[in-house]
Formats: structure tokens, C-alpha cells, sequence
């Protein structure tokens, strides 16, 4: 399938069908995920995807969310941080360190999801994507232990498994590699400028003016092409 600068920003859903009527990915991603899945139910894992495809307006709104207060912020130790006394500068690039610009995340393609074990936690647990939960002591560490092992296997790797100092390590975030590489080759400078010039985006005349520093550090630094 030719990757489309639509496809590239979240703003068409074209390139995606649904996994277990409840959430979307690319439909190249579909089956393969699905391997995975079946695989790790052998070993009692029950593999399950907590965000899939996100479009470029739920990602603006999570944005702009978190730039206006609405909406936590967190630090390394995912502790609430207090943006008050922050320049818009640092508020901006706190929120990088967990939060993708609109039309600059990998959700936006399909190829990328957060994935949990349903079957070691309570049907009433309250997900938090946090690093301690993936840890040693946390409910999926048995999780990450295998996909480490297996993911992969089945083309699937850690966009965000080491911290560079740009967006922090997110050990709950798969991508399917055979297909990210496609959307990843269509990212830009020009387009990012351009995709964000274009927006309602909270903080978009410190983010611009940033972009130099911003690409390299929060947008690039992920890609697995190299």
C-alpha cells in the first residue's frame, strides 16, 4: 500500500481495519499482531491492546489538554508536574517526553499500540501505562519479560525501549516494524512544520520555533531506519 501524507498525520482511516471490534490498526498489522497474541495466550498471557490508531484530532486534543491544565502532565517518577512557574518552553518539552505532537505520532499510522496483560490483573484494574506496572514487582512484568523474548519474532519492536534523553521509555509500546518503516520514511522537516503550522495547536509559536531542536530529539530519535 502507497503511504499517504493522510495516513502519515492520522487524518484518514483508510489503511486500517479493526482488531476485536474494539480498537484499530493498519490492516497489514492486523494478522501478524494476532500471531503474537495467540502465542502468548499459550503461556497465560492474555495480550491485549489498550490504544491502537489515534487520529490527529484526539491527539491535538490530548495536546492542548495538557498545554492548557486540563489534563496531567508527568515527571519520570510519573508524578504530576507543576507547570505553573514553567516557561513555555519547558512546559512544551515536559509534555514531549510522554506526548507526540499532532500529526507526528507513530499512533497515527496503525502500526504502533500499547499493549497489557488482561490476564494478570483484576477485571476491574485501572490501567495506568506506567513503567513501575512494567517492571519487576509490576502486574506485566511477566509481559515485558516475554515480548522481550518473542515480539520480536513476529516484527515487532520497542519504538521508545531506551531513554536518549528524548521521550521518556515506554515499555508498553509495540511497533510493527515492516510497515512503521514506510510511514517513517515519509516523515520530514517540511512536513512536520507544515502539519503543525496548520493546526490549532496549544504552545504552536514555541513549538516552531523549537522544531530544529524538537525533530531530532522527540520525532527522529524513534525511527527505526536509520
Amino acid at each position: 500500500m502507497h503511504v499517504t501524507l493522510e495516513m502519515v498525520s492520522g487524518k484518514t482511516e483508510e489503511h486500517l481495519s479493526e482488531l476485536n471490534g474494539d480498537c484499530l490498526l493498519h490492516q497489514a498489522v492486523v494478522a501478524p499482531f494476532q500471531s503474537l497474541q495467540a502465542v502468548a495466550a499459550e503461556k497465560g498471557i492474555d495480550l491485549q491492546v489498550a490504544s491502537g490508531f489515534r487520529s490527529f484530532e484526539r491527539q491535538l486534543t490530548i495536546w492542548n489538554a495538557k498545554a492548557s491544565g486540563h489534563r496531567l502532565v508527568l515527571d519520570d517518577q510519573s508524578q504530576p508536574f507543576n507547570l505553573v512557574n514553567m516557561s513555555e518552553r519547558e512546559r512544551a518539552f515536559a509534555m514531549l517526553r510522554w506526548s507526540a505532537l499532532p500529526g507526528c505520532s507513530r499512533h497515527h499510522w496503525g502500526t504502533d499500540m500499547d499493549v497489557w496483560d488482561a490476564a494478570a490483573v483484576s477485571p476491574n484494574y485501572v490501567l495506568q501505562l506506567t513503567p513501575d506496572e512494567y517492571q519487576q514487582n509490576g502486574p506485566f512484568h511477566k509481559l515485558s519479560c516475554w515480548l522481550g523474548e518473542h515480539a520480536g519474532e513476529y516484527g515487532f519492536v520497542w519504538p521508545y525501549e531506551h531513554d536518549n534523553g528524548g521521550v521518556a521509555p515506554e515499555p508498553w509500546h509495540l511497533s510493527y516494524s515492516p510497515v512503521a518503516q514506510q510511514f517513517e520514511a515519509r516523515l520530514n522537516a517540511q512536513y512536520i512544520r507544515k502539519i503543525l503550522d496548520n493546526s490549532e495547536l496549544v504552545l504552536k509559536d514555541t513549538i516552531l520555533n523549537c522544531l530544529d531542536e524538537i525533530i531530532p530529539k522527540f520525532i527522529f530519535s524513534a525511527c527505526i531506519r536509520k
